[in-house]
C-alpha cells in the first residue's frame, strides 16, 4: 500500500488504472442499497461483499481501489440520522480496502473518497467546510494513500471549497469533476446528468471552471460520473487548460434512487476503444464511475502494453 508506485508510473508518463464503480457492482454482488445513504451501509452491512468488489478490481488490474466512502459523508450521515456512526462507517471502509489489498499480495494504492455527496448548494458553503475536513481527518488519519475528491455533481464554489478543504492535507490529492453538453449552446459544462427523466443539471462554462480550479489544485484532475461522450471532449479541453495530469472515470446508465439501472451493455473492447482515444487525448489515469465493473476495467490491461 504505498503511493510510489503510482507516482512513479505518472512522473514516466505510464497509464494508471483506477478502480470502476463501488455502488453499481456491490447491488450486482447482492449487497442492500438503502434508500438514504445508498452504498453507505454496505460496509457495515456487508463488508465481504464490499472486499470482493475491490479484489476483484484488484485481480482486473487496477493500480488503484478507492474506500467505499462516497455515500458516507458527515453531511449526509448527520441528516439521515446516522451521526453517532460517522467515525465508524468511514473507518471500516477503510479496513476493507486494506484487507482486500493485503490478501493480494500486490502494492496497490488505496484513495480516500471525500465526496460531495449530500452537500446541497441551498446548505451553504458554511455548513459544508466542517463536513469535508471532518472526513478528510478521519480517512487520512486510517491511512489512505491518497485522496480522491469526488465533487462531481457539484457546482463550482462547492469544488473550490472542497480544494480549499483539502490544501493542507498530507497525502496526494486527486479532483474529481463531472460535465455535461449544455443542450442550448452544445458547449460542456460543468454539471451533470445520470437520470432519464428529468433535464440535465448545467452549472458553468467548463474551461471556466478549469481555470478556476487550477488556480488552487496542481496534482490530477479528472473527468468522473460523466457520460462516455462527453467525457472525451471534456479530456481534450482539460488537457488544453490544466497542465497537470488528467484523467477520466466515466459512468454507463442512470441513478434511480436507490439503484444504478444500467441503460446499455457496453463491452469491454468498446470500452477499450473509448479509453485509448482519451489516452491519446492525453488522459494518464483511466477507471470508471457507475456502471463500469470489472470486466470493462480489466479491457484497460491492453492499454499499457
Amino acid at each position: 500500500m504505498s503511493y510510489n508506485i503510482v507516482k512513479e508510473k505518472l512522473d514516466n508518463g505510464k497509464l494508471v488504472i483506477l478502480d470502476g464503480a463501488m455502488g453499481s457492482e456491490l447491488e450486482k454482488n447482492g449487497a442492500q442499497m438503502d434508500k438514504k445513504l445508498w452504498c453507505g451501509t454496505s460496509s457495515i452491512k456487508f463488508p465481504e461483499i464490499v472486499k470482493k468488489v475491490h479484489e476483484d478490481y484488484i485481480e482486473a488490474g487496477a493500480d488503484v481501489i478507492t474506500t467505499n466512502t462516497y455515500a458516507s459523508t458527515p453531511i449526509s450521515m448527520k441528516n439521515y440520522g446516522f451521526e453517532n456512526s460517522i467515525e465508524e462507517y468511514n473507518k471500516k471502509s477503510v479496513l476493507i480496502a486494506k484487507k482486500a489489498v493485503e490478501n493480494s499480495n500486490k502494492d496497490i494504492a488505496i484513495a480516500g473518497s471525500v465526496s460531495a455527496s449530500g452537500s446541497f448548494y441551498k446548505l451553504g458553503i458554511k455548513t459544508m467546510i466542517p463536513n469535508f475536513n471532518e472526513q478528510l481527518k478521519i480517512l487520512t488519519g486510517e491511512g489512505v494513500d491518497l485522496i480522491i475528491l469526488e465533487a462531481m455533481s457539484s457546482q463550482a464554489e462547492i469544488v473550490q471549497a472542497m480544494i480549499e478543504c483539502s490544501i493542507k492535507v498530507k497525502v496526494p490529492v486527486w479532483l474529481a469533476i463531472s460535465c455535461v453538453i449544455d443542450n442550448d449552446s452544445n458547449e460542456i459544462m460543468l454539471g451533470y446528468n445520470d437520470s432519464m427523466d428529468t433535464p440535465p443539471e448545467v452549472y458553468e462554462n467548463f474551461e471556466k471552471s478549469l481555470k478556476k480550479f487550477s488556480q488552487l489544485h496542481k496534482s490530477p484532475i479528472l473527468i468522473a460520473h460523466s457520460n462516455i461522450d462527453v467525457t472525451g471532449k471534456a479530456i481534450k479541453i482539460a488537457k488544453k487548460n490544466f497542465n497537470g495530469i488528467i484523467g477520466a472515470y466515466p459512468n454507463v446508465g442512470f441513478y434511480e434512487k436507490p439503484h444504478w439501472i444500467y441503460e446499455d451493455n457496453m463491452k469491454p473492447e468498446d470500452f477499450l476503444i473509448q479509453a485509448k482515444s482519451w489516452v491519446e487525448s492525453g488522459s494518464q489515469i483511466i477507471g470508471g464511475c457507475c456502471g463500469i465493473g470489472p470486466d470493462l476495467i480489466k479491457s484497460l490491461s491492453n492499454l499499457k502494453l
